[in-house]
């Protein structure tokens, strides 16, 4: 069984959480140098999930044309199962449902060209993953396949801005010191997503997430998510 700290101070009690295989434990005690002052601020505590959940509703009544095109061409491309859900651990190091359209084909496990490359643990995309249809490819490279995670962020599981969720089974590689990324709500973008080093090995940039917790703020997430807005504009030639 896996022990995760959530860098939390209080009493030393842990707290089980159900549904989770292997399960995990949080604890509520953990070293002073996993406390982060920025994160006990009126902004991230009500004023961050506010502007959350209301930009990520009015950005699926604005992007719904897109959503619904998205949607028709998965179908028709890569047939049913339009939308792929997979448990990731988030904020208190919870595991909820995360949301994506589907990029992949059906039998990627059956087919006839088996996935040799680098571990998806390890790396964010991989534009050369033979597992993946041109049409998903397309999605990725634009990062439309992400947009259903705006349901995420309207329930309070994401954050428009945070680190990326990550799979049970990566969390429970982390070293104590990486947890503290629990302690906020996992983003659709990030400080990872948009720096030198998002096409590195993912354990080498644990670093980025680290240093945006130490400066979160409206200013750090305004800007990331400018940044995230230019890198998309870009790569569709606007």
């Amino acid at each position: 069984m896996k022990t995760i700290a959530t860098g939390v101070s209080g009493s030393a009690a842990t707290k089980q959480v159900t549904g989770v295989r292997p399960q995990l434990r949080l604890v509520d005690e953990a070293p002073p140098e996993l406390v982060f002052d920025r994160l006990d601020t009126a902004y991230v505590r009500a004023m961050k999930p506010f502007i959350d959940r209301v930009g990520a509703f009015a950005l699926l009544v604005v992007t719904s044309p897109i959503i619904a095109a998205v949607a028709v061409g998965v179908r028709i491309k890569l047939g049913p199962g339009v939308i792929f859900s997979q448990p990731r651990v988030g904020k208190d190091s919870k595991v909820f449902t995360l949301y994506k359209f589907r990029t992949m084909d059906p039998d990627r496990r059956t087919g006839q060209v088996p996935f040799s490359g680098v571990d998806r643990r390890q790396t964010h995309k991989s534009d050369g993953d033979p597992r993946h249809s041109g049409f998903g490819r397309l999605l990725r490279k634009l990062s439309l396949d992400e947009l259903p995670q705006l349901v995420n962020v309207v329930r309070g599981q994401m954050s428009l801005v945070g680190p990326r969720p990550e799979l049970e089974s990566v969390v429970e590689r982390f070293d104590l010191w990486d947890h503290p990324r629990h302690l906020v709500r996992p983003g659709i973008t990030g400080a990872w997503q948009i720096s030198e080093f998002r096409d590195e090995l993912l354990y080498k940039n644990m670093h980025v997430d680290q240093e945006y917790l130490d400066d979160i703020s409206l200013a750090t997430d305004v800007r990331i998510l400018l940044s995230t807005v230019g890198a998309i504009s870009s790569k569709t030639g606007g």
